[in-house]
């Protein structure tokens, strides 16, 4: 069994989805870091430093707070201005990873296609015995 398992673990998928999933993870903090440092700060400066993280709307009469975090401490909170940014984030990293994969998409499609092997010697022995008889 242990085996058959290590030859499951080695195959070339499961290590290639592996290595997938790492890179994945590590590309996810880059764009995330992109989006959090690079785009909502331009963002926050065009639209007059408009945050709607801290917007909620308090589902208990007990919930006095002006932050979302306190006010979640102290009742039930329905966090929609939170919801919302973490909606823009989504459709900025959409957006951004749908420009990489064009960009990539583009640059694979600017490669020119390798010139096709040559047939094998035998097919070319056949073809050129087939010219012949045609010929006669």
């Amino acid at each position: 069994m242990l085996q058959e398992f290590k030859n499951f673990a080695m195959r070339g998928n499961v290590v290639d989805l592996a290595i997938g999933v790492i890179i994945g993870a590590a590309f996810s903090k880059i764009i995330d870091s992109l989006v959090a440092d690079l785009i909502m700060p331009v963002i926050g400066a065009i639209t007059g430093g408009l945050d709607f993280s801290n917007h909620f709307l308090a589902l208990s009469k007990a919930v006095s707070a002006p932050s979302l975090a306190e006010a979640r401490k102290q009742g039930a909170v329905l966090a929609w201005g939170n919801f919302l940014t973490v909606t823009v984030n989504f459709l900025i990293i959409a957006f951004v990873l749908f420009l990489i994969v064009r960009a990539l998409n583009q640059l694979k499609a600017k490669q020119p296609e390798p010139a096709p092997a040559a047939p094998p010697r035998t097919e070319a022995l056949l073809e050129d015995i087939r010219n012949l008889l045609a010929a006669k």
